[in-house]
């Protein structure tokens, strides 16, 4: 790191995990082509602007999702010990899991998440609302290995990972992350998980690009966290949003697209765009039940049962671990 850099890092006083979003940035953006990690979207701002997401009109996995838990919530709640750890991997708001502790005794709930700002403020309202519920929140990158807090060492535990999530992942980062829960949740664990399912394109497209441009705030909303965190000097208002869909690879993917020839410099590093070049931010993969199976088999999960809404849009699966 040279001496500029240096001095920005003392400025800024670089706790653990904002050191790490700086490594990511620099080793992603020297790529070519160049990138960005998805879970760096999910500061206090892009977790409250992806919420706004999820009740847009054009937005169909939240609230097709939602109706799968509405409608097949006691099946569902049905495969979940009494007394057992909810860990959601990635929480964000409870609106899903409310719907699940309506049906089930839990012994606890963990939510997970790398934004602490926002996961407390959820955790502290679950818990006004369900006083004899403990709840027990850990900031963490759920991508990564990490410690269950030693209250639930003794329960059954089971995962919770709603909103298709899965499909940010590159397939064996998914295989992967699937492994890892199953680590993390121990022998016997169980998993319920939400998928989202290949369907026409249009749908898809309309899905990332909505009228009111709340996805393409979301999505330049990196750039933000960028300039604010690590003293980075993007020009934000030169990008633009991108969404596509990429048919051979069953996959949405989402583009930062530089309108013009520019630099931007983090940390004492340059990077140079040229007009029309891209930072990939993220893929949304769709699957097939079927693939959707075969991936979690390769994981060392079992499919237990599957639950879809009448459109076929989405998809919620219980797992076991395989022996």
């Amino acid at each position: 790191m040279n001496v500029h850099a240096t001095a920005l890092a003392e400025a800024h006083r670089f706790d653990a995990p904002t050191s790490v979003f700086a490594r990511d940035v620099i080793q992603d953006l020297s790529r070519a082509p160049k990138r960005l990690s998805p879970k760096y979207f999910y500061d206090a701002t892009g977790s409250e602007l992806f919420e706004q997401i999820t009740v847009l009109p054009e937005y169909y996995p939240t609230r097709t999702e939602l109706s799968i838990l509405r409608t097949h919530g006691p099946a569902i709640a049905a495969i979940i010990p009494d007394g057992a750890a909810l860990v959601e991997f990635g929480a964000g708001s409870t609106t899903k899991v409310r719907l699940l502790l309506g049906e089930c005794r839990l012994g606890a709930y963990v939510p997970v998440d790398i934004s602490g700002e926002f996961l407390n403020a959820q955790a502290e309202a679950l818990r006004a609302d369900y006083p004899g519920l403990a709840v027990h929140p850990v900031t963490a990158d759920f991508t990564a290995p990490f410690a269950l807090p030693d209250a639930v060492r003794d329960m059954p535990k089971v995962g919770f990972f709603p909103g298709s999530t899965l499909g940010n992942f590159e397939p064996g980062e998914a295989c992967k992350f699937l492994k890892s829960a199953r680590t993390i949740l121990g022998k016997g664990g169980q998993m319920v998980i939400g998928v989202d399912l290949e369907k026409d394109e249009r749908t898809l497209y309309d899905a990332y690009n909505d009228a009111a441009g709340v996805t393409a705030r979301f999505n330049l909303n990196v750039l933000h966290r960028i300039n604010r965190e690590l003293g980075g000097d993007f020009d934000v208002g030169a990008f633009i949003h991108r969404a596509v869909y990429n048919r051979d690879r069953h996959r949405i993917e989402m583009h930062l697209i530089s309108k013009k020839a520019l630099t931007a410099e983090v940390l004492g590093n340059r990077f140079s765009f040229r007009p029309g070049e891209s930072i990939h931010t993220e893929n949304s993969y769709k699957y097939s039940i079927e693939r959707f199976a075969l991936l979690a088999r390769v994981s060392g999960w079992s499919l237990v049962q599957s639950w879809t809404d009448e459109g076929g849009l989405f998809s919620v699966h219980a797992l076991v671990a395989s022996d």
